[in-house]
């Protein structure tokens, strides 16, 4: 069985429910609608009576770069202009928040397989997921905790812990399949080519079990997250979302990237390149052409 979304596809066969994040031309840079649309596609599997589980993936050489930010970051469309609504932008990012994470709500379990790399508000999908299963040389990792962004899930600690999220949203950095399999946070790590027969073999091992003993296995497991406050804790996450991409230093980094390009601010950022509090003196041209594509 298949559905037509705007944004994936998504797809029925021998007990599984396949979601494809389909906008590969920009790597399934998330959109509103594509949060509307894992909402709804994870609501067909989860009412479907010959779906087990629900895989999540991406089209194309990415599972997802992230917000598609480069016109809102030009000032090519208005962001709410001068004057921010706190409560405007909870509204619409704890809609995105909840719509990613019915894939984590789900009665029915969920794997998100990673290839390329699951970045910023891509990692927010992938990490609702109750499973992740990674190429070895896949990028996970929050680079707009740097400037411009919280992750709004807040999964980052409840995945790893305490230490190990503040590692990582504390630098920015990104980590490798394998180093994500050492911490945590993927369950498997396996070469790119072996990838699609090692979700397969999960989910077939998983789809061999009656959908009551699967939905009161993952219920029990989640309620143990909800009892340490995850929800509270996603909704002050989501609150500084907002905040980070208002404050002086947000602006900062709109003016970097109306001035430079929105790519230039983002290879800066996620470079490691120092960052001024409260905002200061934008990067020379000469300071941009120093910069070599790599990134954290």
């Amino acid at each position: 069985m298949t559905r037509d979304f705007s944004t994936l596809t998504y797809e029925v066969r021998d007990r599984k429910a396949y979601i494809t994040l389909n906008r590969p031309d920009r790597l399934n840079a998330i959109t509103h609608e594509m949060g509307e649309d894992i909402r709804a596609a994870v609501t067909a599997a989860d009412h479907d009576p010959d779906v087990r589980v629900i895989v999540i993936q991406g089209a194309g050489r990415a599972f997802s770069s992230g917000y598609d930010l480069k016109m809102y970051a030009e000032g090519r469309e208005s962001h709410q202009g001068e004057v921010w609504d706190p409560i405007q932008d909870f509204q619409m990012m704890k809609t995105n928040t909840d719509n990613f994470f019915t894939l984590w709500r789900s009665l029915k379990p969920t794997i998100a397989k990673v290839r390329g790399f699951a970045v910023a508000g891509g990692s927010d999908i992938a990490l609702s997921a109750d499973l992740l299963v990674m190429a070895e040389d896949a990028r996970i990792g929050y680079m707009p905790s740097r400037i411009w962004g919280c992750p709004t899930t807040a999964m980052w600690v409840y995945r790893l812990g305490a230490a190990r999220a503040k590692r990582m949203l504390l630098t920015g950095d990104t980590i490798d399949g394998n180093k994500a399999l050492e911490w945590g946070l993927a369950i498997e790590a396996v070469p790119e080519a072996d990838l699609d027969d090692a979700v397969e073999a999960l989910a077939d091992r998983m789809a061999g079990v009656p959908i009551n003993q699967l939905v009161m296995q993952k219920l029990m497991v989640n309620q143990a997250y909800d009892n340490m406050g995850l929800q509270s804790t996603q909704t002050i996450a989501t609150l500084f979302d907002g905040v980070t991409r208002h404050s002086p230093e947000g602006r900062w980094f709109v003016d970097f990237a109306q001035k430079h390009g929105f790519d230039a601010a983002v290879k800066w950022r996620d470079q490691g390149r120092f960052i001024p509090d409260g905002g200061g003196d934008l990067p020379s041209d000469a300071d941009i052409a120093g910069l070599d594509g790599q990134q954290a």
